[in-house]
């Protein structure tokens, strides 16, 4: 995998690399008697997965990250790995994906990352993060009603999309404005990811 990571031109330490590794050990093991994805090839795993989830990294915002819908830890797991002087709070409301976030973040030393089974809707922190992401979880007007909320004022939402969501975009109404990114995923053709930046105006 290490090839891989290198085609993301950024950094990552061998050590992140190795726990990288084993986060994908891990889901094929789970994997193989617990449905957590569909995907199954561990190339796949990689691009879909790891690759995927880290091109997003250059987007984050500030200190306390929220991860809506996180499923068995993306992008969210892989993000903690590589940026571990960030708090990450990994939220989904199936029991057994939560179980191996956990599962994963114990056997790998993760101190930065907590995983909360519930819905964004629902959820009560106490406080707010500087970037929320979520990962082809809703359309953009309904993730806004699940997670808006728990996005500071001078926060992020980072909404990671797979093509450019003009239909979408369309329905981002006030205090939200949008920026979006291309994001480049080694292995996965031009075009076909992009990130939604919604901020508040005003």
């Amino acid at each position: 995998m290490r090839s891989e990571l290198n085609k993301l031109a950024q950094p990552i330490d061998d050590d992140a690399a190795s726990r990288l590794g084993a986060l994908l050990d891990e889901l094929e093991k789970w994997n193989r008697k617990v449905n957590l994805t569909a995907i199954r090839n561990r190339n796949e795993m990689v691009t879909m997965h790891i690759l995927d989830s880290l091109a997003a990294r250059r987007l984050l915002h500030g200190r306390e990250v929220l991860d809506v819908g996180t499923g068995p830890g993306f992008p969210g797991l892989p993000l903690a790995i590589v940026e571990p002087d960030r708090e990450f709070t990994l939220l989904d409301s199936n029991n057994k994906k939560i179980m191996f976030v956990q599962h994963v973040a114990g056997l790998l030393g993760l101190d930065n990352v907590i995983a909360v089974k519930g819905r964004g809707q629902d959820y009560a922190p106490g406080h707010r993060f500087d970037t929320v992401i979520a990962r082809a979880l809703a359309a953009l007007p309904r993730l806004v009603e699940i997670a808006g909320h728990h996005v500071r004022e001078d926060g992020v939402f980072v909404a990671l999309k797979g093509r450019y969501p003009a239909e979408e975009l369309e329905q981002v109404k006030a205090p939200w404005s949008h920026e979006v990114v291309e994001l480049h995923v080694p292995g996965l053709e031009a075009g076909s990811r992009h990130a939604v930046l919604l901020r508040r105006t005003g």
